[in-house]
Parts: C-alpha cells; structure tokens; sequence
C-alpha cells in the first residue's frame, strides 16, 4: 500500500490517502509487502502505516463512518451476546471484551460491533488464535480451555491485567459459551472486575 516507500522515506500522498481509506472503510488489516521484504525503508514503512492508521481512529468521525455501515445482527443468541457485550461494555466504561472462544465465531461477532475498548480473544485452538491475529481490535492469546464459571472469570481478569489491557479497578465485559469448549455455544455475558 506504501509502495513508494521500496525506495523512498515517504509515502505519496495518495498512497497515505489509501491506507486512511481502507482504515475509514473498517479493514481487519492493512498490509506491506515488498516495503518490508526489499525495500530500502522497512521500519519507517512500518511506522508510517501505524501512524496512518492511528490518526484516522483518532478521528471523531471514525466510529461515525464506521456505524454507518453497521451489518445486521443475525437473529441467533450468539449475535445477541456478542452485540450486547459490546454495549455493556460501553455503557459501564469496561476495559475490554474478553471473548472465550473454540472456532472463533464469538471474537468475530465483536469486532463486527467495532467496540471502542479491545476484545481480548482467548482460545485453545492455536489455528484459532492464529487466524484471529488479524481481527480489528483483538488481541488473541491461546489458552487452555476453562472448567467453570469461576475459572472463567478468573482467567478473563488474570489474562487482560498480564497483557496490559486491564489494570486494578477496572472490569471486563466477559463471554462464554455453556457447556464450556463447544463451538458455537455463546450463551453467557459477565461483568468482572480487576481486582486491586
């Protein structure tokens, strides 16, 4: 998207105007290639891109643009779940929504809501976590699969608190499916807090 960059310090303008597009248009990812690979600026094609990107979610009309476009729900309790763990988190001013998940669905229904705080995806799946890399705002970490409700909330705080998403005094909008482990079982929505 920078190709200018192979050989250049700087983007030109309309190759800056393309990132800011697809960035205002809510792609998962944006991508480098042979920036990165051969050219001769590859941390500065880097840094520029995260700069691109960083300014337009700064923008006040960021989330404007992106609502405006919003999907429809799917009339299924995972959707539900997922949209409603969205705007409580928005509602009690959470840290983060931290989606337990086997296949993925439930980390991908969040971010379809574009939530203004990260979803922290934890799976057991590592092809899961993999291909969760590249999903607008999460952070995915790779976890065993939890046992019980208190394991879940416990694991869910421990988890954001170690990878810096949440600190002491904060909460977390949690969900998970019962029976824990079976895809495509999102029935649970939890409110915890980080403990101090």
């Amino acid at each position: 998207m920078l190709e200018s960059m192979i050989s250049a310090p700087t983007p030109t303008r309309a190759e800056a105007s393309d990132v800011a597009t697809a960035v205002y248009e809510g792609a998962d990812a944006v991508m480098l290639s042979a920036e990165t690979a051969i050219g001769q600026y590859p941390l500065e094609s880097v840094a520029m891109m995260d700069r691109i990107a960083h300014r337009v979610q700064e923008d006040p009309l960021y989330y404007t643009a992106l609502s405006a476009s919003h999907m429809e729900h799917e009339h299924t309790n995972s959707d539900a779940i997922s949209a409603a763990a969205c705007q409580v988190a928005a509602t009690v001013g959470a840290a983060a929504v931290v989606s337990f998940t086997s296949s993925g669905t439930t980390a991908l229904r969040a971010a379809r809501e574009r939530p203004s705080v990260p979803i922290l995806a934890l799976t057991s799946s590592l092809a899961t976590a993999r291909r969760l890399a590249l999903l607008w705002g999460a952070h995915c970490v790779h976890s065993t699969d939890i046992k019980s409700f208190s394991d879940m909330v416990q694991r869910a705080v421990r988890t954001a608190q170690r990878e810096g998403i949440a600190e002491p005094g904060q909460r977390v909008v949690i969900t998970a499916g019962v029976p824990f482990g079976t895809p495509g079982s999102t029935n649970v929505l939890r409110i915890a807090w980080i403990d101090r």
